[in-house]
């Protein structure tokens, strides 16, 4: 693998092309194979179905109405023995991408109440990653193609060029976003999305009435429709957290999907729009079909619970689907209600205008995304006038759940494997944080202060009182700040009086993924760890670098231990240490 690796480096290199056309035709590559990936995926996905609901139930359905729930079972169990099956296969390879893309459309055809989005972006993520590590790219560049197979992964999925780009803006590259990476995110989008286009159609992924304003006194409902979105948003993501795959190790790994598989078949006999991905549940509503409201309000929690049994129980897909799903029936819902409050008071837009703006919202607080979100929503409409709406709630969401729930990491990226995943939640913020660099009194100079950060060649200095309790943090664009607003008399001004106060700290127990996705959501590049208690007293701190120096070596050590194991079960190490000693 790496003799091949080096010689496809030096054709690469040898090409008569500048590094610039290279990466853009680089990007090209991973557009249009991301595109026809994903085409295939979704045929797949459309075939399976058919054969499950359509074929298979011609068969089975003469026992009974019951036999719908036996689609589920199958299938589940289907993909258990699967993937058990290339449980061993190494991480990363070809083979194992391309497999568990078939286990996807497997699950998704057979019923599981995943989406098709995230495994297409990880599609994408991974093409992008594959030809980063054989060209030997720079860290830079290898991130770059990590986000354009992203973005071309959700171009082609949702058939929305804008939303993907903004996407891996958004999610991939977070606060690494430079601006040589636009051409290549652009055109990674713009040719996934014509390669699905030729393949599945130009239609959107929805078809959606037109949406019109009615009366400005409504713009503030559709603030309301935003925190009941954050709340549920909240719900949703705490839920996969807690039942993320490998937590039911009372059950055989192989039998997991099936035991799911039953329980969305059960549900399924009484709640058929649950079962599978929804989009014509949504596609409805979207058409205004008249749900009950007894319906909606049942298959909120519902829906929910089965995408996590879903999710836990090892089938594969993504979670922008379901998110849609619930925001949908959540503005459906909403919009029945205000119609029946408000008849007799103005004249408010039809439910699914509601609908249409709580999946915006519900998908930007799951997705910690709201520029995609919104993009999304007008790609899908193709309509400027519900983008107000949308803005309103959406951003409110976004806010409050900030307040509430800072930590959330976002959902429906999976780039990595589902162990590898769960690996690096085992990581503590105590693997990596550094003792504090430099501890200072409030009342001590900022005159002194840089002089200490000078001679300690330091870039952070944590403002802490008698009991050690944080204070605030000051860095040397703080001290350049006092030089601009105090002139020369910055030099004696009380640190504590010019420190950032507003602060965020996390504790030492808190899993390092969930402090890396905090700091990528707010923009930080540091933490100041504080102990648990009443007195939190600075015990560290912890640098967005250091967690991803961490991250990285801890993969590498679990990759040599896996080979030593390996080695070792083929007598390689015995055989090692006895010439050794010999």
């Amino acid at each position: 693998m790496a003799a091949t690796s080096e010689r496809v480096q030096r054709w690469w290199e040898g090409l008569p092309l500048s590094p610039e056309v290279l990466l853009l035709t680089l990007a090209a590559l991973i557009g249009g194979g991301t595109g026809l990936c994903v085409v295939t995926f979704r045929l797949a996905i459309a075939l399976i179905h058919q054969g499950a609901f359509e074929t298979l139930m011609g068969w089975i359905g003469q026992w009974g109405a019951w036999s719908l729930a036996l689609v589920p079972i199958l299938g589940g169990l289907l993909v258990g023995v699967l993937a058990w099956w290339a449980r061993d296969w190494p991480v990363g390879s070809i083979r194992a991408q391309l497999w568990r893309l078939g286990l996807a459309a497997l699950s998704l055809g057979m019923g599981a109440s995943l989406g098709p989005e995230a495994p297409s972006v990880d599609l994408g993520v991974y093409w992008g990653r594959n030809l980063g590590q054989r060209l030997r790219v720079s860290q830079e560049r290898y991130l770059v193609l990590q986000a354009a197979g992203a973005a071309a992964g959700l171009a082609a999925g949702f058939n929305a060029p804008i939303a993907g780009a903004f996407f891996a803006f958004e999610v991939v590259l977070g606060t690494t976003f430079t601006g040589s990476a636009v051409p290549l995110v652009l055109l990674a989008a713009v040719v996934g999305g014509l390669v699905a286009q030729a393949g599945l159609g130009a239609q959107p992924a929805f078809s959606l009435p037109p949406y019109e304003v009615r009366t400005v006194l409504e713009l503030p409902l559709y603030l309301g429709l935003g925190a009941l979105a954050s709340g549920l948003a909240i719900v949703y993501t705490a839920s996969l957290g807690e039942l993320r795959p490998g937590r039911l190790r009372w059950l055989p790994s192989w039998l997991q999907p099936a035991v799911g598989g039953a329980v969305i078949g059960g549900v399924a006999l009484v709640l058929p729009q649950t079962l599978g991905i929804g989009y014509e549940v949504i596609e409805a509503m979207l058409q205004d079909v008249h749900f009950p409201l007894g319906v909606l309000l049942v298959l909120i929690p519902v829906k929910l619970a089965l995408t996590v049994i879903s999710y836990a129980t090892g089938w594969v897909g993504g979670l922008f689907a379901p998110a849609l799903f619930l925001g949908a029936v959540l503005g459906s819902a909403y919009g029945q209600v205000l119609g029946q409050v408000l008849a007799s008071t103005i004249n408010i837009a039809d439910p699914p205008a509601y609908a249409m703006v709580g999946m915006a919202a519900l998908l930007a607080c799951s997705t910690r995304a709201p520029l995609t979100a919104i993009l999304l929503l007008f790609e899908l409409t193709r309509n400027y006038l519900i983008i107000l709406p949308a803005m309103a709630a959406v951003g409110l969401s976004i806010w409050l759940l900030d307040q509430v729930y800072p930590q959330g990491a976002p959902i429906g990226l999976h780039s990595l494997d589902r162990e590898e995943q769960r690996f690096l939640a085992d990581l503590r913020v105590m693997d990596a944080m550094i003792p504090p660099p430099l501890l200072v009194p409030p009342d001590r100079s900022l005159g002194k202060v840089a002089q200490m950060l000078m001679e300690n060649q330091q870039h952070t200095a944590l403002v802490v009182n008698a009991q050690r309790e944080l204070v605030g943090l000051l860095t040397p664009q703080d001290i350049q700040r006092a030089i601009r607003t105090h002139g020369p008399l910055w030099y004696s001004v009380p640190v504590g009086e010019w420190c950032t106060r507003e602060l965020q700290t996390i504790y030492p127990d808190q899993s390092l993924e969930q402090a890396r996705q905090r700091m990528l959501m707010r923009g930080l590049c540091q933490l100041p760890v504080v102990s648990r208690g009443k007195t939190q007293q600075v015990i560290g701190l912890l640098e967005k670098d250091r967690i991803e120096t961490i991250q990285k070596l801890a993969l590498t050590q679990r990759v040599l231990a896996q080979n030593l194991d390996l080695l070792n079960g083929h007598g390689v190490v015995e055989s090692a240490n006895t010439l050794k000693s010999s």
